[in-house]
C-alpha cells in the first residue's frame, strides 16, 4: 500500500493519530501542549471539562445499547450486600443472612422477565441491574439461565466495584457520575423492581418515585420486594397523614414478596 493509499483507507481521527505517531520527537512535539485535545488525558479529566466528560457518559452508553438493539428494560434495583441463600452463614448480622432469600426471587424474577423478553423477540423488557453482586448479580444471573442477555450499569468507586460475571459484555457499560448512571436507568425502564438494599438502593427508588410524582417519567410499575422490609423501613401513610406527600402517592408503587407476584402484578403492563 502506498503513503497516499494509506493516508485515504484512513478515518479523520485515525489520520491525526498518525500524523501525529510520525512526526520527528523533539521538544515542541514531546510537550503536552502538543496533544491533541481528544488524546490528553490531563486536559480530558481537567475541572473546565466537566460538562464534556458528562456528555461523552450520556452518548456513549445511548449508543451501545441502541447498537444493541435494546428498546425496553426491567429495572432491577437491591443491595450489593445480600448474599446468595448458600453464603448466606457468611452474613454480617441475622437480618441480612434473613434477606438472602431475595437474592433467590431476584433470579427467578429475572428468568421470568427474559423468557418473555426473548417471547419478544428479545430487544424489550431486557434485564437492566447495577452490574455488581448481590440482588443484582441474581438478576444478571437469571437473565443468562434464561437464555436472554441482560445489562449491567456499574459505577468507579473508591473500594472495588467490578461487573459481576453473568452481565452480557457487550451490555457491561460503567460509569463516574452517579446522575448520568441514573438516567440510563430510566431512560428505557417499563417497570421499576426494588429488592432490599441501603442508601444506594434507597436513593434509586425514591429518585424513581419523584420523577413519577412529579410527571417528568412516565408512571410505570414499582415494585418493592419484601413488604416486612419496606413497611418496617418507611412510615409511608405517616407521609400521606403529614400532607408531605398525596394519599395518591401511595399508589405509585406496590408490594411484592415473590417472583411469581411481581411477574403477574406487571404481565400485561409492560
Amino acid at each position: 500500500m502506498t503513503p497516499r493509499d494509506r493516508h485515504s483507507a484512513l478515518t479523520p481521527l485515525e489520520e491525526d493519530l498518525d500524523h501525529t505517531a510520525r512526526v520527528p520527537l523533539t521538544p515542541q512535539t514531546a510537550h503536552p501542549a502538543y496533544r491533541l485535545p481528544y488524546v490528553d488525558p490531563d486536559f480530558m479529566r481537567s475541572d473546565p471539562l466537566r460538562g464534556v466528560r458528562l456528555q461523552l457518559e450520556l452518548e456513549k452508553p445511548e449508543r451501545i445499547l441502541t447498537n444493541e438493539g435494546v428498546e425496553t428494560t426491567v429495572v432491577m434495583f437491591g443491595g450489593a450486600r445480600i448474599p446468595p441463600p448458600g453464603e448466606k452463614a457468611s452474613a454480617k448480622t441475622p437480618m441480612l443472612a434473613e434477606l438472602s432469600r431475595y437474592y433467590e426471587e431476584a433470579r427467578s424474577f429475572a428468568r421470568l422477565v427474559t423468557k418473555e423478553s426473548l417471547a419478544r423477540g428479545g430487544r424489550e423488557l431486557v434485564v437492566c441491574t447495577g452490574g455488581g453482586p448481590g440482588v443484582m448479580e441474581a438478576g444478571n444471573l437469571g437473565a443468562e439461565e434464561a437464555g436472554g442477555r441482560s445489562i449491567g450499569l456499574n459505577i468507579v468507586l473508591p473500594h472495588e466495584q467490578a461487573p459481576n460475571l453473568y452481565v452480557t459484555p457487550s451490555l457491561s457499560l460503567n460509569f463516574h457520575y452517579f446522575a448520568i448512571r441514573k438516567m440510563h436507568f430510566l431512560m428505557r425502564a417499563r417497570a421499576i423492581t426494588v429488592f432490599p438494599g441501603g442508601y444506594g438502593t434507597l436513593d434509586e427508588l425514591f429518585e424513581a418515585l419523584t420523577l413519577i410524582q412529579t410527571d417528568r417519567m412516565e408512571k410505570m410499575p414499582v415494585l418493592l420486594f419484601g413488604s416486612d422490609f419496606w413497611k418496617r423501613l418507611v412510615n409511608w401513610e405517616m407521609l400521606a397523614e403529614a400532607g408531605t406527600i398525596s394519599p395518591e402517592d401511595l399508589d405509585l408503587f406496590e408490594f411484592v414478596d415473590t417472583a411469581e407476584e411481581a411477574w403477574g402484578a406487571i404481565k400485561g403492563r409492560v
